[in-house]
C-alpha cells in the first residue's frame, strides 16, 4: 500500500471518530509523565472520551468540511485530542480541566463543544458544568429532602399525639371512679329514710289494736246492764 493510501486510511478513521464526537478539546501534553499519561487516558476512557495524538496535517484534512474545522489554527506542535462522542459534550474539558489541577504540565489549548469553539478560559468555564448524573442526583437531593422533612414531621406529631392519648387515659379513669364513689357515698343516705319507712307501720299498728279494743267494750256494756 503506498503512503498516500496509508495516510488516507488514517485520515478517514479520524474523520468518522469527528462525525461521531459532540466536541473535541485539544491539549498539549508536553512535560506530563508516562504515569500521569497513562492515568490521562485512563480517566477520560472511563468517561467515554476518546483521546488519541495525530499528525496535525491529518487533523487538517479530516476536520475539513465539518464542524470542527475552526480547530485547524491552533493545530501548532504536539497536540492531544480528547473526542466526547457520549451523551455528556462536556466530559473531555471535565477531565482535562479536573486533571491539569494536578498535573500543571497538561496545558489546554482550546476546543469546540457543539460547534462552538471556545478559547483555554472558555473550556475551563464549561468545564465547572456538573455532569448529567450530577445534576439528577441534586435533582433527586432536592425531592427527597422536603418529603424526608415531612416524614419527619408527621412522624413527631404522631409521637405527641400517642403521649396525650396516655396522659389523657387515666384522667377518664378518675372521672369514672368518681361516679362509683359518689353512689356508695349516696348509699348509708338513703338507708334510713328507708327504715324510717318501715317503722312507720308498726307504729300505726297499736293505734289500730287500741280502736278495736274500745268497739269490743262498747258491745259487752249492754249486756251488764
Amino acid at each position: 500500500m503506498a503512503k498516500t493510501e496509508q495516510k488516507q486510511v488514517v485520515i478517514d478513521a479520524i474523520a468518522k471518530s469527528l462525525s461521531e464526537a459532540s466536541s473535541v478539546v485539544l491539549v498539549d501534553y508536553r512535560g506530563l509523565t508516562v504515569e500521569q499519561d497513562t492515568n490521562l487516558r485512563k480517566q477520560l476512557r472511563d468517561a467515554g472520551v476518546h483521546y488519541k495524538v495525530y499528525k496535525n496535517t491529518m487533523m487538517n484534512f479530516a476536520i475539513k468540511g465539518t464542524q470542527f474545522e475552526s480547530l485547524g489554527e491552533h493545530l501548532k506542535g504536539p497536540s492531544g485530542c480528547a473526542m466526547s462522542t457520549g451523551d455528556d459534550p462536556i466530559a473531555a474539558a471535565r477531565v482535562l480541566a479536573n486533571f491539569a489541577k494536578k498535573a500543571d504540565k497538561l496545558e489546554i489549548k482550546c476546543g469546540v463543544i457543539e460547534g462552538t469553539l471556545y478559547d483555554a478560559a472558555g473550556v475551563q468555564e464549561l468545564s465547572n458544568i456538573p455532569s448529567r448524573e450530577e445534576l439528577l442526583s441534586k435533582l433527586l437531593g432536592s425531592i427527597q429532602s422536603p418529603i424526608t422533612n415531612f416524614a419527619r414531621c408527621m412522624k413527631q406529631l404522631a409521637e405527641k399525639g400517642g403521649a396525650s392519648g396516655e396522659e389523657a387515659a387515666p384522667a377518664e379513669e378518675v372521672k369514672e371512679e368518681a361516679p362509683a364513689e359518689e353512689a356508695k357515698a349516696e348509699a348509708p343516705a338513703e338507708a334510713p329514710a328507708e327504715e324510717a319507712k318501715a317503722e312507720a307501720p308498726a307504729e300505726e299498728a297499736p293505734a289500730a289494736e287500741e280502736k278495736q279494743e274500745e268497739s269490743a267494750a262498747e258491745t259487752e256494756t249492754p249486756a251488764a246492764e
